[in-house]
């Protein structure tokens, strides 16, 4: 069965969820009695069952995490509105996708500021949602990222765009550092003011790695320009399946089928956008997931190989020595050592 409902009429029911939640002593929409500006809501029965909670960290930045389970596949229509903040959506699981993007497992979407045009959202109920957005401001971005000129940097700059266009918009694949902070976000401990530095520090640290991206892929789109747009984005698309296949990458040849380029075209147009090689540009990533990853402490050289697709840790080891001077044990317990 498939629910169609529009924007408004999911407010309403929320909205009819809240006063009840009000109106009951025996619940409240409060997790965290320290903080008042942790707010949960209570998802409307007739749809499924879960929560939406709401944490305002500072002006400007917030955080809304979202745990739940559809009862039938629903259909959103949303009406033409704007965009007032740039936000950051990661899904741990479950599935939505309209005109513009399709967001799964693993997987993220940016989104910037202006005009968010009418669109119908498809959301799955085969799976519960487990969801992490960030929402920051134009001034927060400006405070951390703006230079003497108060100006942003060219790779951010479609983040702000106009009120009066239409919304940057760009899906992506999750690394493993990205999917390990948002899920230090989900299980934060803390409570009161350590809770909001906690979670504060967790925010930017999502967006940093963002920003990471962005600067990456605009590098490359500059050196792109003689490739036509439906080409590049054919090539991103590549970059994306070789990312969510850290431990079972498809060859060449499968990879071009799967965005439908010839071989050729791939491993030139990969190059240009990218600055390297395929599977080079696949070997860099990983050996930098794993820095990240034994960056973290929680986890054995063996497991973290592994987790970045390496199944000999021999080779693994000489890698990640050649790339960045230190065997993998030594620099987690230089690491460990420093902090």
């Amino acid at each position: 069965m498939t629910i169609t409902i529009s924007q408004q009429a999911l407010n309403d029911l929320f909205q009819e969820t809240v006063e009840r939640y009000l109106r009951s002593a025996s619940l409240t929409q409060h997790p965290d009695p320290d903080d008042p500006l942790d707010v949960m809501y209570k998802y409307p029965q007739p749809l499924g069952q879960g929560y939406w909670r709401e944490i305002k960290l500072r002006q400007g930045l917030e955080l809304t995490i979202g745990d739940l389970q559809l009862r039938d596949r629903m259909v959103t229509k949303h009406p033409e509105q704007e965009r007032q903040d740039i936000q950051y959506h990661f899904h741990f699981s479950g599935r939505h996708e309209d005109r513009r993007a399709s967001i799964g497992s693993g997987e993220y979407g940016l989104f910037g500021i202006g005009i968010d045009p009418h669109r119908t959202c498809d959301c799955s109920d085969r799976q519960p949602y487990l969801e992490a957005i960030v929402h920051i401001k134009p001034e927060v971005l400006y405070s951390f990222a703006s230079n003497q000129a108060g100006e942003l940097p060219p790779a951010l700059q479609p983040w702000i765009g106009q009120l009066d266009r239409e919304h940057y918009c760009r899906r992506g694949n999750a690394s493993l550092a990205m999917q390990r902070v948002a899920r230090q976000i989900v299980q934060c401990p803390y409570q009161g003011i350590a809770k909001r530095l906690y979670l504060e520090s967790k925010a930017l640290e999502l967006m940093a790695m963002v920003v990471v991206e962005e600067i990456e892929i605009w590098k490359g789109s500059g050196e792109s320009y003689s490739l036509k747009p439906d080409v590049v984005e054919r090539i991103h698309h590549a970059r994306e399946i070789l990312l969510r296949k850290l431990d079972n990458p498809p060859s060449l040849i499968d990879l071009a089928q799967q965005v439908g380029l010839n071989s050729r075209a791939l491993k030139e147009g990969f190059r240009t956008c990218f600055g390297k090689p395929t599977f080079a540009y696949l070997h860099h990533y990983r050996l930098e997931q794993a820095r990240q990853l034994l960056e973290t402490k929680e986890m054995k050289v063996a497991e973290v190989a592994a987790a970045v697709g390496f199944n000999n840790q021999s080779y693994f080891a000489e890698a990640f020595r050649k790339k960045f001077g230190f065997n993998p044990k030594t620099y987690q317990m230089q690491r460990k050592k420093f902090f």
